[in-house]
This record gives structure tokens, sequence and C-alpha cells, in this order.
């Protein structure tokens, strides 16, 4: 089976592609280089949602891939703590769009809220039990923001909104979208660089989560190419 990876910026998409040993081909699609490693396609399509969806969109269509069996979006993300502490895995049981709805004068409502959209893609929760099973990554909620978590209110509001959420990154949601809409799983899996509240960019370890990825996909390799969706 042939899976497309598509991380967020270069360092993610050279994390992963480096967990499969030698140097990947690489070919081009659409606004992006794609990093073939046997089964594995992987793709720096660009921070948020927006840049991930187009990214992915463009590599499920390009004449240049095989179909794909399975869609990852993949990177870094921060963490909430206590739950995902700096340099650990989390694979989604959940792909939530935090922040896509309105204000409103009680508070924020989300999208389906308003009547029209969606706010969450589930993985298949096999796969998603037998990734975590092979990394030790915790399975749970991960949220798609726009804009990233910099203080203890907008945390706490996040959790009252979404408890049980593990993590939030920019692209899971925009991904999520592209590969519903050419009908192919989805999978997230993140390793937690910062933790969630008020931004200290000095506390983050972004070298510590890069490595982290790389050592989940090399053991969850085997898992995500075996893998059929019709067998589960």
């Amino acid at each position: 089976m042939r899976v497309l990876v598509v991380t967020a910026v270069p360092l993610e998409r050279d994390a992963v592609t480096r967990a499969f040993g030698g140097t990947p081909e690489v070919l081009a699609v659409p606004g992006a280089e794609l990093h073939r490693s046997g089964a594995f396609d992987v793709v720096a399509g660009g921070a948020g949602p927006s840049a991930a969806a187009a990214a992915a969109a463009f590599a499920l269509a390009s004449p240049t891939s095989h179909p794909y069996g399975l869609v990852i979006s993949a990177g870094i993300g921060g963490g909430f703590a206590p739950a995902a502490p700096l340099g650990s895995l989390v694979v989604a049981s959940d792909i939530v769009a935090a922040d896509l709805g309105a204000e409103t004068p009680d508070g924020f409502l989300p999208v389906t809220a308003l009547g029209f959209g969606r706010d969450r893609f589930v993985p298949p929760p096999a796969l998603v039990r037998e990734v975590a099973a092979a990394t030790g990554a915790a399975p749970g909620p991960v949220l798609t923001v726009s804009t990233v978590t910099g203080t203890a209110a907008r945390t706490a509001a996040l959790l009252a909104a979404h408890p049980g959420a593990l993590a939030e990154a920019m692209e899971g949601f925009g991904v999520a979208e592209a590969a519903e809409r050419a009908g192919v799983p989805v999978l997230e899996l993140r390793a937690i660089s910062n933790t969630v509240g008020p931004r200290d960019r000095a506390a983050w370890r972004i070298g510590d989560a890069l490595a982290a990825l790389t050592e989940a996909f090399g053991k969850s390799a085997p898992v995500l190419e075996g893998w059929n969706r019709h067998d589960h």
C-alpha cells in the first residue's frame, strides 16, 4: 500500500523520510516536491489548514503518484500538560477543527452548531490502536488551530470545549478534508515540541520532537504499509 505523508515544513518532511534510510527520490507535484522512500511519499505542504489541504489534494490527484491507501498528517505540535509531555507522541483519535465557527455573546459556536460543515474527522480506530501500540503514542483528540495558542486563558477555553484533547497543531483538519474528498482514510501523528499555554519559545524542544517523529515512523512503518482498511 502506498502512503502519502503531509508535513508543514521541510524539517518535518526530512525527519519522516530519515526513518526509511537512504536518499529519497524527489518528484515534482504542483507547488511542492514529493520525496519518495519505498511505499511512502512525503510532501512539505506549508503551515496551516489551507496550505495543508491544497498540498494534500494536489498530491492525491497528481499523475506522479500511485493510488494511495492512507494519508497521514505528521509533524510536531503543542501538547496539553500533563497528558502530552515534551518529546512524547500523540496519534489522533479525532481530528478536530477547534476554531472553525463563530464567536457569539455566549461564546464560541463550532461550525456544526451553525448548521453547516463539519468540525471533526475520525481516523480508523483499529489503525489508531495499532500505531499507538507500535510507537507508544498516546491516542486522543488532536486540535487543528489557525493560531498557535499562547495564553493560559485560551488553553483553558480549548480544554473546556474539547475535554481530553492531547495536542494542537495547524494542519490535520486540512489534510483530512482532502483525504475525505479523495475517499482515502486519514491519520494524524504528532511529536510534542512545546506545551500549550503561555508562549515560551525558549522552552520549546523542536530537535527532540523531530527525533521522536523519525523514531515513530521507523517503528510504525510496517503497520502503515501493511494496513488494509478492508481487513478491519
